[in-house]
């Protein structure tokens, strides 16, 4: 008689019949109680029907998206046959080495005994303004054997020939000039090799700074001063237009120049603290994995007190705050002797001694405290569904430990890939040809007719060279046919070719397709391993043996194609944002103020877009590794679970996602303090005349920047704590929609009994009833439901 079965056959009897009112009483209060847990939204698709053969990620499957794992293969095919022809025709070194007006390397082949660079007139650098950081900067350039170390000027030179009738071979051999030419044997005159641009006008004390010329008191220079600049017979310096330089005049020709100085240095620095701290920052590496894993461990043990710990912190902090902040503001408000006065200033701590800035961070503090207090009270049934799903993330991960190593896999990939698409973006940016560009030099300003409507005439006007300089750098030349006078063929950079270009944006999209392709795949595993986790009715008996390994497997043999659709959307989106960023870059320079706002809007529009494909296409995965379809299929029918139930996804999804990323806080936190208190000396003072500090002060590198590796550990820290809880935020994701998916499928009776976990019933006030002829099926997600 179905799922009754009663040794007395008289249905009639009385006792019989109260005690079927009672069954169907509670099969009517367990389906009220179910109809509660129904969102009260719109219909979006439908809901799937119970099926008694389902039990998790289903077997028989087929392929998916085949035409997209198609055309990634080609696509990979392709990146890596670009990268191998970037090897033969690429030569790195042509890209580190630094170079002369002709593209010869300084330092390398032919000029290997003049390995420095030096610049004829470093004012012509100020004319190009920030741009000589991508052009070049449009004076001639030797490759020297040393930087000058003197002061010297041709008018000084130029005028003891005027006055003696004579070439001084002598003088001349100081003289710093091109490669096809000899001051010294030369018949021009001093003034006529300057103002051909055949050798430069003046040098000054210099510097190598990665193989380039830098004057040596740049930092002199930068300090402010206008003084004129001297030779070593007290002569003022001029250029070769006869202008005195200055201070001022040279510290706007060196200023971008002293930016790679001061980076140079500032690396140099970096450098020597990261080698002198490495063992430490491997040490706060490994303290902070541990901190990670002893979280985990705490979440996995004591989920509920550590979230509620977490969530009262904010409570106690912002309630401290607002206490202090009206406490400060009210002691300053009684105070007779305040007389701060609101003013705009760059010194941000003078408005700490204002009472308007307390009352500000009182207001603010309060808002938020109240906010906090009304999360807590009328959402604290969907954070208490959120600890319970943190539980049973952990209760998988407890079942299937090797998910917390399976991050590993992809990161050594994505490492893997990383080098070899540095070195073939390399090699490919060496690859193509060497490419100059015209530079006006002597010709400071062009005069042509302009109409004037004043005037209603055509009058002269006077442009200055930055306009003419803008269209000679559009025009290729050839060095060894330069014949334009007051112009100079400047070698620019190599790999020009318009081949050279497409081919680097066709490898920066593979950099994100195949990147975002190996984040897929590791979440596709995840969500199969979790999904068998919790769709196993006995826990841990129906759990597969290797479920991490068997997810692998599904993947790997019948979804690659779905894979590389959803990391083919992300990509195409980077690459259009990336464009975007390019354009940005492009407008920064002019006034049209209608294209910025325009350019802004696009960004935001497609950043935003970017986070809704990520969040659709992660809960497609999890669709995908449950029941095996393609992925436009999974998306709709993950997009229509989620509309369903939008209100518990809105709430319980991003409380989760908000938990961990506290987790990962607290972790980075707890390092970066340890590792500041260690570096910055503190902790040898905290616990002085000790044997302890002693062994601290032992162990305490000297560093130019103890900060360093502060922001080192700190950095590795939270990648190390965001694989860990990585694991965790895909579990929980999993779990939450195959708990959405269990609501709807399932009612709790006999026939369709609920697999959460008894917590998650009992939170929503549901249960699994038991067969009346007391034949009990265990089940759930404890394995005792």
């Amino acid at each position: 008689m179905g799922c009754f079965d009663y040794e007395d056959d008289d249905f009639g009897s009385e006792e019989r019949q109260k005690f079927v009112a009672m069954e169907v009483q509670s099969v009517e209060y367990e389906l009220s109680e179910q109809s509660k847990l129904v969102e009260k939204t719109p219909h979006y698709g439908e809901p799937r029907k119970y099926d008694p053969s389902f039990n998790g990620p289903i077997k028989n499957r087929s392929c998916t998206d085949v035409i997209c794992l198609i055309l990634y293969v080609i696509c990979f095919i392709g990146f890596l046959l670009v990268g191998i022809w970037a090897f033969t025709k690429g030569d790195p070194r042509l890209l580190l080495y630094p170079t002369d007006s002709n593209g010869n390397l300084c330092g390398y082949g032919a000029y290997s005994n003049r390995p420095n660079v030096f610049f004829f007139d470093l004012i012509d650098c100020y004319r190009v303004g920030p741009a000589v950081l991508s052009q070049g900067c449009p004076t001639p350039q030797v490759c020297v054997e040393s930087c000058p170390t003197d002061y010297w000027q041709w008018l000084t030179l130029y005028a003891q020939e005027a006055a003696s009738g004579t070439y001084d071979s002598a003088a001349r051999s100081k003289m710093i000039c091109i490669d096809s030419v000899n001051a010294a044997t030369s018949s021009k005159t001093v003034q006529q090799l300057v103002e051909d641009g055949e050798c430069a006008a003046y040098y000054v004390d210099s510097v190598a700074v990665v193989g380039r010329c830098i004057p040596a008191f740049i930092s002199q220079v930068i300090s402010g001063t206008s003084d004129l600049i001297k030779d070593s017979n007290n002569s003022v310096i001029v250029d070769k237009y006869g202008s005195a330089v200055n201070g001022t005049v040279l510290e706007e020709s060196t200023k971008y120049l002293a930016y790679l100085l001061n980076a140079a240095d500032y690396g140099t620095k970096i450098f020597q603290d990261v080698q002198a701290s490495w063992p430490m920052i491997l040490i706060g590496l490994t303290i902070g994995a541990l901190i990670a894993f002893i979280w985990i461990l705490l979440m996995r043990c004591l989920a509920g007190p550590v979230v509620w710990l977490t969530l009262l912190s904010f409570l106690a902090l912002f309630t401290f705050g607002c206490y202090y902040s009206f406490t400060k503001y009210v002691a300053l408000k009684n105070d007779s002797s305040y007389s701060g006065v609101w003013t705009f200033t760059t010194n941000l701590s003078s408005y700490l001694n204002l009472k308007e800035t307390w009352l500000a961070f009182g207001i603010i503090a309060a808002v938020l405290l109240g906010i906090i207090i009304i999360v807590l009270l009328f959402l604290r049934k969907r954070i208490l569904i959120a600890i319970a799903l943190i539980k049973e993330g952990s209760r998988a991960v407890g079942n299937m430990v090797f998910t917390l190593f399976w991050p590993l896999v992809p990161y050594i990939i994505q490492v893997v890939f990383a080098l070899y698409w540095g070195a073939s973006a390399l090699y490919l940016a060496s690859s193509g040809r060497a490419s100059f560009s015209a530079t006006n030099v002597t010709n400071q300003s062009l005069e042509i007719l302009e109409y004037n409507d004043t005037a209603d005439a055509w009058v002269k006007v006077t442009k200055y060279q930055e306009v003419v300089q803008e269209l000679l750098t559009k025009i290729p030349c050839d060095p060894n046919a330069n014949t334009t006078a007051g112009t100079i063929c400047n070698f620019l950079k190599y790999g020009d070719d318009q081949y050279t270009i497409y081919l680097q944006v066709y490898q920066l999209f593979m950099w994100f397709w195949i990147m975002n392709f190996i984040v897929a795949l590791g979440e596709m595993v995840l969500a199969g391993s979790f999904a068998s986790y919790y769709w196993a009715f006995n826990k841990p008996k129906d759990i597969p043996t290797f479920p991490v390994t068997a997810s692998l497997l599904r993947a790997l043999r019948y979804h690659l194609g779905s894979i590389a659709f959803g990391s083919l959307l992300v990509a195409i989106i980077q690459l259009i944002r990336v464009f975007l960023e390019y354009l940005d870059h492009k407008l920064k320079g002019t006034e049209n103020k209608v294209a910025k706002f325009l350019l802004k809007c696009l960004k935001c529009c497609f950043w935003c877009l970017e986070k809704c494909i990520r969040f659709l296409n992660k809960n497609a995965y999890i669709m995908i590794a449950v029941y095996g379809k393609n992925f436009c299929t999974s998306a709709k029918n993950a997009f229509f679970l989620i509309l369903r139930n939008i209100v518990r996804v809105a709430v319980v999804d991003k409380t989760t996602d908000f938990l961990m990323f506290i987790g990962k806080l607290m972790v980075v936190g707890a390092v970066g303090i340890l590792s500041y208190y260690f570096f910055s000396g503190e902790l040898a003072t905290k616990v002085r005349e000790t044997q302890l500090s002693t062994y601290i002060a032992a162990y305490t590198p000297s560093l130019n920047y103890y900060p360093i590796p502060i922001i080192i550990i700190c950095i590795g820290t939270y990648v190390i704590a965001s694989a860990f809880f990585g694991v965790y935020s895909m579990g929980v994701d999993t779990l939450f929609l195959s708990f959405l998916e269990d609501l709807e499928r399932n009612d709790g009776s006999p026939e369709k009994p609920y697999y959460m976990s008894k917590e998650l019933m009992g939170i929503l006030g549901v249960r699994n009833t038991k067969d009346p002829n007391g034949k009990k099926k265990s089940g759930g997600c404890c394995g005792c439901c």
